[in-house]
């Protein structure tokens, strides 16, 4: 049987432009250390098990909040709503001060944002290392849905769903 070459990985822009051309929900996560909230927007997240509810999400390996959330074993996932791009921009920049004159609700001492169209508080299970980023699988305790339609990242710019109406089909 002829040898199989090993695989080359595609380069890093055609990864960024296959993956932008998919529309993926945008939330910001969150965790409270020491009464300090900590969070940071990812679009890398999902649902992952019905029973148990798990939820998994994706963040850098060098990213403040994970060192965070490895310490508090907790986090919550803010689903944005559309019209809340001030918030993914906040909490993508890098620094400390994401919570500045930024209001907000703590469930089960942990930070919710107002106004967002869902959020799950997870305990988390397991962190594997997957490439840049490390995946973390957590149990979720709670939850609530809100009314609105969900902010979107598409094509590399914020978006939100448009339905399609019966005479579009």
């Amino acid at each position: 049987m002829p040898e199989v070459a090993e695989p080359r990985p595609i380069a890093g822009e055609l990864y960024r432009d296959v993956f932008g051309s998919v529309p993926t929900p945008v939330a910001v996560v969150t965790t409270m250390r020491a009464g300090q909230p900590h969070g940071t927007t990812v679009s890398a997240f999902c649902s992952l098990s019905l029973e148990p509810p798990l939820v998994l999400v994706s963040l850098d390996r060098r990213s403040r909040l994970l060192r965070e959330v490895r310490r508090t074993r907790r986090l919550c996932i803010n689903v944005l709503a559309a019209g809340q791009e001030d918030l993914a921009v906040r909490f993508a920049r890098k620094g400390t001060d994401k919570f500045a004159g930024l209001a907000w609700l703590a469930k089960h001492e942990l930070p919710v944002l107002p106004g967002c169209r869902s959020w799950v508080t997870a305990a988390v299970q397991r962190v594997v290392a997957a490439g840049d980023h490390m995946t973390v699988t957590a149990l979720i305790f709670d939850a609530q849905v809100n009314e609105g339609a969900p902010m979107l990242y598409h094509a590399r710019s914020f978006t939100q769903p448009v339905p399609i109406s019966e005479g579009d089909q």
